[in-house]
């Protein structure tokens, strides 16, 4: 995932999860050196569930892999 894509990422979790804007910010401070790893920074810090982690991964494949 590229700078480019981070408003697009950010915009489908807080639309289609509903996750709050300090969740979303915790989790792209959190995976900043590698922003591959933002699901599963999400999934870490409880802040989505085994299924919300699978929709995220079906995005990325949709929308920005």
């Amino acid at each position: 995932m590229s700078q480019q894509d981070i408003p697009q990422v950010v915009n489908f979790l807080r639309h289609n999860l509903n996750l709050s804007d300090d969740s979303v910010q915790l989790a792209l401070k959190q995976s900043q050196s590698d922003y591959g790893s933002l699901p599963i920074v999400l999934w870490q810090y409880g802040l989505v569930s085994l299924p919300e982690l699978d929709r995220i991964y079906d995005w990325f494949e949709s929308y920005i892999y």
